[in-house]
């Protein structure tokens, strides 16, 4: 399945005021990495969805796993990869760590979305294309 690694150091506002990373910024590096995930299928993510006509991926689920901290200063990497994919989801799960330690371990859910024809959104089949890109 397609992954996609990004590098960080932890910068001071991502801290608390004990110098450890607040759990919430995490969930902002997964959904940064998610982004990326779409790149690296070969479309930013403005032009995924306009190819597709799609308006958004919005995350119906998701949950993480702390296992050290990371702290102002430290060097980071963020690995992230699909894990499923469904007919109108797919799955992605990040593996957030310092060296060769694992820090965090995310999981997410996301549904494919598309403006329906009464004006309203709700979710639509994965493109082939797209699924085909996010399989490797």
């Amino acid at each position: 399945m397609l992954s996609n690694t990004l590098s960080r150091r932890v910068e001071w506002g991502d801290c608390d005021p004990a110098g450890i990373v607040f759990n919430p910024q995490f969930f902002r590096w997964f959904d940064h990495g998610t982004t990326m995930l779409y790149e690296a299928a070969g479309w930013p993510k403005p032009q995924l969805l306009e190819r597709f006509g799609a308006a958004g991926c919005p995350v119906v689920d998701t949950r993480a796993s702390f296992r050290a901290p990371c702290r102002f200063g430290d060097d980071v990497q963020i690995t992230s990869e699909i894990a499923e994919i469904g007919t109108r989801s797919f799955s992605i799960r990040h593996t957030l760590t310092k060296g060769d330690e694992v820090c965090v371990e995310g999981y997410e859910t996301r549904v494919w979305t598309a403006e329906k024809p009464d004006g309203g959104l709700g979710s639509a089949p994965l493109p082939d294309e797209l699924v085909e890109r996010f399989r490797g």
